[in-house]
């Protein structure tokens, strides 16, 4: 009785490995590059507005509506050459005049 459970038990370990790669059918290698070539890749643009973030350049529709303000009169910190403060609905941005780069963003309480 033990030889037999000896015997079973070794074959079911060695034919593990076997009926794993049975189940699995490599493609023929001529379905494989077609399959490749008709694949096509689709990105998703996310347009985020209103989201004014460091770095990022105002459209020009966007400088558009920008006003220029006094910074003094909202107490922010004296603009460096070549930037100047714009308010776009309830945020002060630091923008460079020829660039249109954001510099700084703050939310207006």
């Amino acid at each position: 009785m033990r030889k037999i459970f000896t015997v079973l038990l070794t074959v079911s370990i060695l034919a593990m490995p076997l009926a794993a790669t049975a189940q699995v059918k490599p493609a023929p290698a001529g379905k494989q590059a077609v399959a490749a070539e008709k694949e096509v890749v689709k990105k998703k643009v996310v347009v985020r507005k209103g989201g004014w973030v460091k770095g990022r350049r105002l459209s020009a529709s966007d400088r558009r509506r920008a006003v220029e303000i006094d910074y003094r009169a909202s107490q922010l910190s004296t603009p460096p050459r070549g930037y100047h403060w714009v308010r776009i609905k309830n945020n002060f941005l630091l923008v460079g005049i020829t660039s249109g780069l954001i510099s700084k963003v703050h939310e207006a309480r």
